[in-house]
């Protein structure tokens, strides 16, 4: 979808929703919940890291969650729920002043 993510494992007590965080240090996104909007119900975490463009396939990463930006929701279409996640990255580049 034109956000690439690491994945994680959920080992902290937090709700659904998408977060502000610092993943490696470096400012993200990150998502933590199902991805309902595609009919999964399985609960996980995923970092975008923004602006970084390196491989982190078998590494483990670190992730600071700083503040909740919104609810993990359901979205009508593929389309809606990308144009939501531009919104969420805009929020997170005036946040960090990238």
């Amino acid at each position: 979808m034109g956000f690439p993510t690491a994945n994680f494992d959920l080992n902290m007590e937090i709700e659904d929703g998408i977060y502000l965080a610092r993943a490696q240090e470096l400012p993200a996104l990150v998502f933590i919940g199902s991805n309902i909007t595609f009919g999964e119900d399985r609960r996980h975490g995923e970092a975008y890291i923004l602006d970084y463009n390196k491989d982190l396939y078998g590494q483990e990463i670190e992730v600071e969650v700083l503040k909740k930006l919104r609810a993990n929701k359901k979205f009508g279409s593929r389309a809606e729920l990308v144009e939501q996640m531009k919104q969420d990255e805009r929020q997170a580049r005036a946040f960090f002043v990238l």
